[in-house]
């Protein structure tokens, strides 16, 4: 029975020249995706245009009523009719689409926008009159005189009316804000000197703003902390680390905040390329890698980092949105981030997020019982002398009626005075060890408060530091097999895996061609034992179309050593001496990432007093 093939009509085909509506509305299916895309393309114009003041008006999600207001240079009343026109821009004469220094460069948004809604297009240029066109679904009206102050009005309004069914797959109207507030969060961050405002004006009326960010002062990381700190949140600009490193005509800046500070999801992870909000694989597995030794799988870091670059190293115009990007070399982008955060990761040396603080805080701060304001207490501090003699007045044996529960510290006599002077202990950042809780946590005093500390689990991560310490001194031990395991693979499969061979060899997986799509396993990491080597090599494969790189090795062997980490680590329950607790804080604090576990906890909480003494009703 013959079956008749749904692409093949029974007349020839016949080849057409489609009409310029349909041309633009194919455009918009490329370039608008759904509201948030015009407010993108709509908002970068206004950017390029040398904006000061952006303010954006929704309703309904988007979907009936977008509207841009600029301070921008604005467009001639000659020059509206062409701005409209396909492929007709301002911002490059076409004669090298490498070099481009502006957001916008195709001239295809407006006439796209243009073609799938009611678009009118208000703007005034200095010294002259403003002027305004309209245009929907395609059909230009005539110029005509209008009246405006300066820059540019944008409005669109009943998006995709003209191509109903696109309307079928828009989200609910919170969702479509929810997605116009992310994309002008995210220019926001690039441009700190530019004030936004984000206003949902749904139902009519002044409506309500929904985000505003003015205009910040300072120098760049002043001006781009201070930004982040309102788009982010406080507490990520309070976590954050300051990045800025150069390699090979590439520059890395902005903030990437402490493992301690991580995310259920990777939602507060921002990249851009010469101040274009990207989302791109190579660079976002650079930040997975970055942080692979600090957060569990579960667990993301949060970031805010900036690339700039001469333009001709990146290609922009590889995407219809433009939101991807190809570095000429990205081996040198993806190096400089993983170099830059590491680096900075490691100069944090034992510091730990705030949040953990205020969490332990908030969980021993009490519910009040009636919304009557708290009674504050008003109390004297007593002296260090004042509290020495009321130490000493006390009953004998006050300070050991709970030796059974813990431990401890009683500092010895003073020995025979030295020339040189050191800070006193409880002057070092993890303070001087005043007792052991529950064999298992060590409270220490320090000039402003106390910290607590994991005893397990700090040791754990200095033990782990260790071990890889010497395993990089060392390298990998591999065991050689004595029948090589083959793997069959694809030629596709096996070319791409030999690419990765001599970083992988360094690892202690040795791997060979054998013909064909065939791999030979001559060699595995010894410290990882019994090895299928088809499961992990298929395992690297994944990860090699998936990131552009593999972990998987390195991954297993960091395994191994954190298990070996945590069963040579001070264990819970054992209690610990007073110099042995010292040693430990001592320790911490000259061991870099000593602040959290292997798994991304955080090793020790430190109270501030001020805080306690809140806690306790103290002004």
């Amino acid at each position: 029975m013959a079956q008749t093939h749904p692409n093949i009509s029974e007349n020839p085909p016949v080849i057409r020249q489609l009409d310029d509506a349909a041309i633009n509305r194919i455009a918009a299916g490329e370039v608008v995706e759904r509201p948030a895309s015009a407010v993108k393309e709509l908002v970068e114009n206004a950017i390029d245009a040398g904006a000061t003041r952006i303010a954006i008006d929704i309703a309904d999600g988007g979907k009936t009523l977008i509207r841009v207001t600029d301070d921008g240079c604005g467009i001639s009343a000659q020059d509206l009719p062409l701005a409209l026109s396909r492929h007709a821009t301002s911002k490059i004469d076409g004669s090298d689409l490498l070099n481009i220094h502006t957001f916008g460069f195709r001239g295809e948004a407006l006439p796209s926008l243009g073609a799938v809604g009611r678009l009118t297009i208000t703007s005034r240029v200095p010294g002259a009159d403003a002027a305004q066109i309209h245009v929907a679904g395609g059909k230009m009206e005539a110029v005509k005189p209008a009246a405006l102050r300066a820059g540019t009005v944008v409005e669109l309004r009943d998006l995709f009316f003209a191509t109903p069914a696109r309307l079928k797959f828009m989200r609910t109207d919170r969702a479509e804000a929810q997605a116009i507030g992310d994309t002008v969060k995210r220019l926001a961050m690039a441009e700190p000197a530019i004030t936004f405002s984000l206003r949902d004006v749904s139902g009519g009326g002044e409506g309500r703003v929904t985000f505003r960010a003015d205009r910040e002062n300072g120098d760049l990381f002043d001006a781009l902390h201070a930004r982040l700190a309102r788009v982010i949140g406080r507490e990520f600009a309070e976590n954050a680390l300051q990045i800025d490193a150069t390699r090979e005509g590439i520059r890395l800046y902005g903030y990437a905040a402490l493992p301690t500070y991580s995310r259920g999801a990777a939602v507060a992870q921002y990249l851009f390329v010469n101040g274009r909000p990207v989302r791109d694989k190579m660079l976002t597995g650079a930040l997975r890698a970055t942080y692979f030794d600090f957060l569990s799988r579960d667990r993301h870091p949060a970031a805010a980092l900036f690339i700039d670059c001469d333009p001709t190293l990146v290609d922009v115009n590889v995407h219809p949105a433009k939101s991807e990007v190809r570095f000429r070399d990205p081996g040198v982008a993806r190096g400089l981030i993983v170099s830059a955060l590491r680096h900075a990761l490691a100069e944090a040396g034992h510091r730990a997020s705030t949040t953990v603080a205020n969490a332990t805080l908030g969980a021993m701060r009490p519910e009040p019982a009636q919304p009557a304001p708290a009674r504050v207490y008003q109390m004297d501090r007593p002296s260090p002398a004042t509290r020495q003699a009321v130490y000493r007045a006390q009953a004998p044996g006050f300070a050991e009626l709970s030796r059974d529960y813990s431990g401890s510290v009683v500092d010895p006599a003073p020995a025979a005075p030295v020339a040189v002077e050191e800070p006193a202990p409880q002057d070092l950042p993890l303070g001087a060890a005043r007792g052991q809780v529950h064999e298992n946590y060590i409270i220490a005093q320090t000039a402003d408060g106390m910290v607590i500390v994991d005893q397990h689990a700090a040791h754990e991560r200095l033990v782990y530091e260790k071990l890889k310490t010497q395993m990089a001194e060392n390298g990998v031990a591999a065991q050689a097999l004595l029948i090589p395991e083959i793997v069959e693979l694809s030629e596709g499969d096996c070319a791409r895996l030999m690419t990765v061979a001599d970083d992988l060899s360094r690892l202690g997986l040795t791997l060979e061609p054998f013909g064909g799509g065939a791999i030979a396993v001559r060699e595995t990491p010894a410290i990882l034992g019994e090895v299928d080597a088809r499961a992990m090599i298929l395992d690297i494969l994944d990860e090699l179309a998936d990131q552009g790189e593999s972990q998987t090795v390195q991954a297993r062997i960091e395994a191994i050593l954190s298990r070996v980490a945590c069963h040579g680590s001070v264990r819970s329950g054992r209690r610990m001496r007073a110099e042995e607790m010292n040693a430990l804080l001592r320790e911490m604090e000259a061991t870099p990432h000593s602040g959290q576990c292997n798994h991304g906890r955080p090793t020790y909480v430190e109270l501030k007093l001020s805080d306690i003494e809140r806690l306790f009703g103290r002004s």
